[in-house]
């Protein structure tokens, strides 16, 4: 057990830092066990003439320390494991310091580390500590520049910036000079030396200048790239003519680094990607792979002004970048794939990740109010609902009052750090509006329920609508007070026909009463259309009503979010023991029609073919819930389907087949989702034709999107299929790390009960790389996150099995530890048997010797 007791850091105590640190100067000697790195910081003392100079350090080997090139005495200055403290210093003077750090040894994959023989840098959030002594904190801007000296092995020797500089030294070693113009915090930067292959394009801005492109990555890696280079250059020219804004340096650089904590960093002007979200050809990627690239590629890019420009004074105002940018790379995906099918996708993603966090004991602020380490609040309630809050923002000012305040936003705080106050104050100048309660979206934790209640006066013609809205406590928050909600409602006839169009009612009391006038017949409500807010909804809806929106609502999130619900209480009605065969069948003919409707899109029928997940069904389930239950439950709404819709499934599956050339393109990647997913409903009911046909799916595709389509049908039909199949596969693309990643992540998903065994002899596998994080999510994250049926397994393995990869993991790479603790932490979701093991486990870890703050801190949140 960890004999300290690390204190957490409060947004309450925030001061500035009394120093400026005008201009700092890096020279880097790179070697593998002992590099070298003299910082030269020009200081000039802000606030209090008394307060002592102290710098942030870790793992850092001290050389010397000077200042205006005179050595400090040993009296002069202090050393302890975190900083460096010089206690007297003049009002203005040059500080230099020079470290040795150790990269190769470097696991965490912080600061300054090594991946495939080559040097590479994550400092956000507290990285350049381990690099160098600096005052680590987001509101200390300075502009720097930085020299990178290297073998000549290392030919590309990268920085933030512009290349002013670079040449041959003696012992055949060379050097570059990279300087960055703009004023920056020491989180976004970034250095990358290697032997590396290179994309190049470039991009004309609205003003005319011309950006030099280039992409980054392993020999032989390059044509992978292409894609990426296209979605950069769709990304800068949407920025500018939706948010008017323009790239600022001569270059933008990319490098894909296999071994990455993250997604990707949005580092000024040389941004380091996770290979896994870089890299693509029809072989070795999945539509969803080049989804996520587009998006990626987009996000850390609009970073430049979100993040970069302007920044955040301090680590609690994360979501003032991240769930901005969010919403910006949210709906630049909507305007590349299509408003509708994004729009669902964005919201399952909202509600399996961030819906499960406000559910449990991990549940905070969007701007939370404290922290022991800054790295556990990387969550989906900093981006997710972060950029839920900027979207309902928009909808009530209005596009364009949202796009003025924008506008303010950049041209006022442009090279600063700031805060979320700064931000919304922006909006209220621009629309004239109070938005003083809206701020308690940031404030306050939880998930809203809302209740809709309705009557109708069939002779006046009126509908009343009764709004209320609740939310529960969680950690910290006993008492919640109302939130600004705006609730989209439109409303049809039974029917199917409009009624009247959709009006914004905004929810912002405990409860309200609407009333409806020239309502000229009983209607069908559409309530929260297009997820108007971050809430839970729950209406007084017949299920005959449902099936009206299933089949007619104008509003097609609604017409997806109406099918998800009918399927959701049927199956929670079978787990609970009260099976509705009645209605299985007609909610199997229903959408059979829906799946016949010309006017709908590929892609859209496909996401109505995708039944509620099991990790969702289990935060709807009213009773702890029992994971093997709704497991069997949803297994049979899904064999109910695949025999009623048989026919149907495979005239779509070979409907949907191409034979042409491989389009990443919205239209073609929907064509593939709605055949694939054909396949999975079709794996239900396994009998010769259709496991014939998966077969041939499989043994027959021609891109990875198919191949994986086939592939994971077979594993859930299990047997000599699924043997064969994933033998062919493997042999196939052993050489490929990032395919390979899919094999071990399809496995863990396997839904047999065998799958525990096959889970921890993959952790032996020769293939399983413990210390690369894209590995150890494929298999052990996956499996404890999206396999709920066997990782709840009655005697408690698969908790025994996570519980001791935490402690394996944090030995090395404390962050990607802290991040597999959130199965267990919500221990209190399921049956008090379960519970009680899941909640072992994490007493287990609690009290293991010398674990990381960051383990720390969520596993004793948890266990609260």
């Amino acid at each position: 057990m960890r004999t300290d007791t690390p204190q957490p850091i409060r947004l309450a105590d925030y001061r500035p830092f009394p120093f400026a640190i005008e201009t700092t100067r890096l020279v880097f000697d790179l070697s593998p066990s002992a590099t070298r790195v003299r910082a030269e910081l020009a200081i000039r003392r802000t606030g209090d003439g008394d307060a002592p100079l102290v710098l942030n350090g870790e793992r850092l080997k001290l050389l010397s320390v000077t200042i205006d090139g005179q050595a400090l005495s040993a009296n002069q200055y202090a050393v302890d494991a975190e900083h460096l403290t010089v206690p007297e210093t003049p009002d203005q003077f040059v500080l230099t310091t020079e470290v040795e750090i150790d990269p190769l040894a470097n696991k965490a994959l912080t600061g300054l580390y090594m991946s495939g023989g080559r040097f590479c840098t994550q400092c956000e959030a507290e990285g350049f500590r381990t690099i160098t002594y600096f005052p680590d904190r987001p509101d200390v801007l300075s502009r720097y520049s930085v020299r990178i000296e290297a073998d000549g092995g290392l030919p590309h020797l990268l920085s933030n910036g512009n290349l002013v500089d670079q040449g041959s030294l003696d012992g055949a070693r060379h050097f570059a000079e990279w300087v960055d113009p703009f004023p920056k915090p020491s989180y976004l930067f970034a250095l990358v030396a290697g032997d590396l292959d290179v994309v190049t394009d470039s991009f004309v801005t609205m003003s005319g200048r011309e950006v030099a492109l280039k992409i980054f990555v392993d020999p032989g890696q390059a044509s992978r790239a292409t894609y990426a280079l296209d979605s950069l250059k769709r990304a800068m020219k949407w920025d500018e003519e939706a948010f008017g804004r323009e790239y600022d340096l001569d270059l933008f650089m990319i490098v894909a680094v296999r071994d990455f904590n993250f997604g990707a960093m949005e580092n000024k002007g040389l941004n380091i990607f996770n290979s896994s979200l870089l890299l693509a050809d029809p072989e070795t990627a999945t539509d969803a792979d080049f989804e996520r690239i587009e998006a990626v590629v987009a996000h850390e890019y609009f970073h430049n002004w979100t993040g970069n420009r302007i920044t955040c004074r301090d680590w609690f105002q994360l979501c003032l970048k991240e769930g901005f940018t969010v919403f910006r790379d949210q709906s630049f995906s909507a305007d590349m794939r299509g408003a509708v099918v994004q729009r669902i996708k964005d919201v399952r993603a909202l509600r399996a990740r961030q819906f499960a966090e406000d559910a449990g004991p991990l549940a905070h602020p969007v701007r939370p109010s404290s922290y022991l380490k800054i790295d556990n609040f990387y969550t989906a309630t900093i981006y997710e609902k972060g950029s839920e809050i900027i979207r309902m923002l928009k909808t009530i000012l209005g596009a364009e009052a949202f796009r003025k305040g924008c506008d303010l936003y950049f041209e006022r705080h442009d090279g600063e750090a700031t805060t979320v106050e700064a931000f919304i104050a922006c909006f209220t100048e621009t629309s004239g509006q109070d938005l003083s309660d809206f701020f308690a979206w940031y404030e306050q934790a939880g998930t809203p329920a809302v209740t809709l209640t309705s009557d109708y006066d069939a002779q006046a013609s009126v509908l009343t609508l009764n709004l209320r809205q609740s939310t529960a406590p969680t950690p910290g928050q006993p008492t919640k007070r109302p939130l600004p909600i705006p609730v989209a409602i439109g409303l049809l006839s039974q029917g199917g026909e409009s009624l009247r169009d959709t009006e914004v009612v905004l929810l912002d009391k405990d409860a309200m009463t609407v009333r409806w006038e020239g309502v000229a017949q009983p209607p069908v409500l559409s309530a929260l259309r297009g997820f108007s807010a971050p809430v839970n909804l729950t209406t007084d809806a017949r299920p005959s009503d449902r099936y009206v929106l299933f089949s007619a609502d104008p509003d097609l999130f609604n017409r997806w979010e109406a099918g998800q619900t009918l399927a959701r209480d049927l199956i929670l009605a079978r787990a609970a023991g009260a099976p509705d065969e009645v209605g299985e069948e007609r909610y199997a003919e229903a959408l059979g029609q829906a799946l016949v409707d010309e006017a709908a899109e590929p892609a859209f029928k496909a996401l109505l073919l995708s039944l509620p997940s099991e990790p969702d069904l289990t935060l709807l389930s009213e009773e702890p819930a029992d994971p093997l239950a709704l497991h069997e439950a949803r297994d049979a709404l899904r064999i109910r389907i695949a025999i009623h819709l048989g026919d149907l499934l495979r005239r779509l599956h070979g409907e949907m087949q191409s034979s042409g050339e491989f389009s990443p393109s919205a239209e073609a990647a929907g064509r593939r989702a709605l055949r694939n997913a054909c396949a999975d409903m079709l794996s239900a009911d396994p009998h010769d034709e259709n496991l014939t046909r998966l077969v041939g799916h499989y043994e027959a595709s021609r891109n990875m999107t198919d191949m994986i389509g086939g592939l994971y049908p077979l594993v859930c039909i299990g047997g000599e299929a699924r043997e064969k199949a994933l033998s062919a596969f493997y042999d196939t693309w052993a050489a490929e790390p990032l395919v390979l990643d899919k094999w071990f992540s399809i496995q863990s998903r396997d839904p047999n009960p065998d799958v525990l065994d096959r889970v921890v002899a993959l952790t032996r596998h020769p293939a399983f790389e413990p210390t690369n994080p894209n590995r150890l999510r494929a298999l052990v994250s996956a499996f404890a996150s999206f396999n709920p049926a066997r990782f709840h397994d009655p005697s408690g393995a698969g908790y025994r099995f996570l519980a001791d990869q935490i402690l394996t993991v944090d030995k090395f790479n404390p962050m990607t530890a802290a991040r597999l603790v959130e199965p267990l932490g919500a221990w209190r979701r399921y049956k008090s048997d379960l519970g009680a093991l899941m909640r072992q486990e994490l007493e287990r870890i609690a009290v293991h010797p010398d674990l990381s703050k960051n383990v720390l801190e969520l596993v004793t949140k948890s266990l609260t």
